[in-house]
């Protein structure tokens, strides 16, 4: 694989103009609670910072988009990218890069009837020990040794590479992230509108179901996995570009985009103030925090505003204090949300506009779920 990416040789500036301060995208999942009327969760919510940053930021927005999608956007890839292949990319860590060929996410998931819904749990929530995660994969694999083979980089995070012979029909099925917590059925039609890829699930159901590591959950009264999630079909692509000097996120999919792009990832810091001295002048860096997404995809509101209030203290506020006092040349915003896929541009000297009063978190998840009708 080739790497394209920015390189500054700061001897070139040497006499010259200093570089400017560093510039920050915050890429924030489920920013927005996506239940406008639920006043239990959004009365009384207090995110001063984020709510000047919101008011007096650029806003543009543009139709809703999964998380992944927008993280693949961030890199120049719109639409379906092969998120399993980038994903897996960072999941390989120091290791070599995976081989090349045609890979599929294919993660462990939970599938149970609530009201005549079919409700999605993904295996974040499920405890799976490492050991009962590999004894399924190496099962997987030698029962479907002609598809290709299955690989377990997480006991919740698992992977198909395709046989090169394999002819499974494309299909579109949405992210990990857009389904977790969720109600499905009204996605199946669409995801297996392929007789292969319908008897494809329908086979793997039956393979689970009977496996010991299953039956042993449901005797200790542990929900089993009883689906995989297949998702993300596609190459690595010859080449990838980023205008990012560093990727700082706990997401394997961030880590693998970074590390197509030749862009150093790291883990993200525990707060802004742990950050901030890590950034060089000049520098465009990428800070994804999904502190959000658990709470949104499984309704748990209490959880949102804990998580809401540890991203103000940690991030919002000390970010912002960064942009007013000069430490950034901008503070980029982005956010998945229920509603759109918003973005905001957020600059020093758009923080003296004082004539463009915060509002209340609520009135503006409001004023979305208006536009979005």
């Amino acid at each position: 694989m080739v790497h394209f990416r920015r390189s500054i040789d700061p001897s070139l500036f040497k006499g010259t103009m200093p570089l400017p301060p560093p510039q920050v995208t915050l890429l924030v999942p489920e920013l927005l609670w996506p239940e406008p009327e639920d006043r239990d969760t959004l009365a009384n919510l207090s995110c001063p910072a984020l709510d000047t940053l919101l008011a007096r930021g650029r806003a543009h927005h543009r139709p809703a988009l999964s998380h992944e999608a927008m993280l693949s956007a961030l890199f120049g890839h719109e639409g379906n990218a092969a998120y399993a292949a980038f994903r897996r990319l960072g999941d390989a860590g120091h290791e070599a890069p995976p081989h090349d060929g045609e890979w599929l996410a294919a993660d462990p998931v939970h599938l149970r009837l609530d009201q005549q819904l079919l409700i999605l749990a993904d295996g974040a929530t499920l405890n799976i020990a490492q050991d009962d995660a590999q004894a399924l994969v190496d099962g997987l694999n030698r029962h479907f040794a002609d598809i290709g083979e299955f690989h377990c980089a997480a006991p919740h995070r698992w992977y198909l590479r395709l046989a090169d012979n394999c002819t499974l029909p494309a299909f579109d099925a949405p992210p990990i992230s857009a389904v977790a917590g969720r109600s499905i059925q009204h996605l199946l039609p669409d995801v297996m509108q392929e007789r292969a890829v319908r008897n494809l699930y329908n086979e793997i159901q039956t393979f689970l179901h009977a496996h010991p590591v299953n039956q042993q959950r449901e005797a200790q009264g542990t929900q089993p996995l009883n689906g995989l999630w297949l998702w993300g079909k596609g190459r690595l692509p010859d080449r990838i570009d980023s205008d990012f000097d560093g990727v700082w996120a706990n997401d394997p999919l961030a880590a693998g985009l970074a590390r197509a792009a030749g862009v150093t990832a790291h883990p993200a810091p525990a707060d802004a103030e742990a950050f901030l001295p890590h950034l060089a002048p000049g520098t465009q860096h990428l800070v994804v925090l999904d502190d959000l997404l658990g709470p949104v995809q499984y309704e748990n509101g209490p959880d949102y505003r804990d998580a809401l209030a540890r991203l103000e203290t940690g991030w919002f506020a000390p970010l912002r204090r960064a942009l007013s006092a000069g430490r950034l040349k901008g503070l980029r915003l982005r956010a998945t949300t229920a509603y759109a896929a918003l973005n905001w541009e957020c600059r020093r000297l758009d923080q003296w506009r004082v004539w463009q009063h915060p509002q209340p978190l609520a009135d503006l998840i409001g004023a979305l779920a208006k536009e979005s009708q």
